[in-house]
């Protein structure tokens, strides 16, 4: 389901960020740094409040009238026009200024739900610490900290409550598109159309272009082979002639919803420019989304001899963490190597929906556990007991045990890497969580220690112990 998307905005230091971090749970959120999109504006994952959505954090707004426009002519101005929902932060402890007043006047022209969230006002009556903001003309204010996360879950609550219901048909309109859904993304002029409309295009391919749903994204259904596939394009995939490279738009809240609806990704990158930290953003929403990924080293046929062992040795250095993912080196101009990219699609595909059993992955997990003891906690051993699946797309893999919270995190990628070598799970995510088991004895043992400590300290314990010395003697 499409997630709504929620912009926070207002002038410097009111406590944005510090907002955008409690929303999200995360101090690491993705920061983006290309054309159209600055350092400081910032896409994350809500993860407080009853549903889910996407919240975005942007630049500080210095309010002055003469700079206002240029300010919001660039990446705010985005912000607030993919918004669904906008939280207008501002200073709880300053109260009201003039450059809340001409932001609040901007804002109003969007014509989106506002929430006015006084910030910084703990220790304060919230009654008195809203007051002065009425005269913004944009609803009653809430009172919060974005520190403390004080009535910052309420908060939240109460926005998606007042956002009318988002893509309510989006289970029917996902399950009208058959086959192996594959979202394409990439930055803008790295080939994204071109390769689509070859994949799309070949002489046993029959393909017909189908509106999506409101959100923008196309799907494209097409047969290859006797399968069928849905791509999923988040800029539209347009008739040959209507397409140019140069009007084609990049949104990261375009490629999130399309990676949610996919079951595998193909990230393209180009190869003549090598490896962006635009592409590492997208890598980085394709690794949290969950998704089975393919990597598309495009433009491969342009490069010299030694441009192609740079890019390869770049490739492998700074690709390390993912090194589950295939990489495909293509020319989608000339069709090299794109067929290529089905085989894997589908290998990729199969392998997050596969299923194992019980009984395998506990064998698997003994021999592991045999060729690679867990270490010693404070002493002791941790025992890894057993292991059951837990899910798909991605695989998850439960395993039960004693002082599992305490095992270092290569441990656990030593696991990953021997589930995903057994069960062939190739080109998809892996995760392993634990479960603490708990002793079915812990309540008898505390229960049986006071009662014979009861026992012990009775009045008559000491009596019949002299009587029998007195017998004695």
């Amino acid at each position: 389901m499409s997630k709504p998307v929620i912009a926070l905005v207002g002038r410097p230091n009111v406590g944005k960020s510090t907002l955008f971090n409690r929303l999200t749970r995360s101090r690491d959120a993705i920061v983006a740094d290309y054309p159209g999109l600055t350092r400081d504006r910032q896409y994350g994952t809500g993860r407080v409040g009853h549903s889910p959505y996407i919240v975005v954090d942007t630049g500080g707004l210095s309010g002055v009238a003469e700079g206002i426009d240029p300010l919001m002519a660039g990446q705010v101005k985005a912000a607030l026009e993919e918004a669904d929902a906008i939280l207008f932060l501002v200073d709880g402890r300053q109260g009201i200024v003039p450059g809340d007043e001409l932001i609040a006047k901007y804002i109003r022209m969007f014509d989106k739900p506002v929430q006015v969230v006084v910030n910084k006002t703990e220790g304060h009556e919230h009654t008195t610490a809203t007051a002065d903001f009425f005269v913004l003309g944009l609803g009653e204010p809430v009172a919060i900290s974005s520190a403390h996360g004080d009535n910052v879950a309420n908060c939240i609550d109460d926005v998606l409550d007042r956002l009318p219901l988002k893509d309510k048909d989006d289970g029917l309109a996902l399950d009208a598109h058959p086959g192996i859904r594959v979202a394409v993304i990439g930055r803008p002029n790295v080939g994204k159309s071109t390769l689509i409309n070859r994949m799309i295009g070949e002489e046993r391919v029959v393909a017909f272009d189908m509106p999506g749903t409101t959100r923008d994204s196309i799907f494209v259904p097409f047969v290859r082979d006797g399968q069928d596939y849905t791509l999923i394009d988040t800029a539209g995939v347009r008739r040959r002639k209507n397409i140019s490279e140069k009007i084609e738009k990049f949104s990261i809240v375009k490629a999130i919803e399309a990676m949610e609806d996919s079951h595998v990704v193909i990230l393209v990158i180009d190869g003549s420019e090598g490896l962006t930290d635009q592409d590492l953003t997208l890598l980085g929403l394709a690794i949290e989304s969950g998704r089975g990924l393919v990597l598309a080293v495009n433009k491969w046929d342009n490069l010299s001899a030694d441009q192609r062992q740079k890019v390869k040795h770049e490739l492998s250095y700074r690709l390390s963490f993912v090194e589950y993912a295939k990489q495909h080196l293509i020319s989608a101009l000339h069709g090299t190597g794109v067929g290529d990219l089905f085989d894997t699609v589908n290998a990729v595909h199969m392998a997050a929906f596969k299923r194992v059993s019980t009984s395998d992955l506990n064998r698997v997990l003994e021999q592991a556990v045999l060729e690679h003891q867990p270490p010693l906690i404070s002493g002791r051993r941790v025992k890894l007991r057993y292991a059951h699946l837990g899910g798909l797309n991605p695989p998850r893999v439960i395993v039960h045990g004693t002082q599992v919270d305490k095992l270092p995190q290569a441990y656990t990628k030593y696991l990953v890497n021997v589930f995903r070598k057994a069960f062939k799970w190739v080109g998809t995510p892996v995760s392993v969580e634990y479960r603490a088991a708990s002793n079915p004895f812990e309540g008898r043992k505390n229960k049986f220690s006071s009662s014979y400590a009861k026992r012990s300290e009775g009045p008559s314990f000491e009596p019949k112990k002299k009587k029998k010395q007195a017998k004695r003697r």
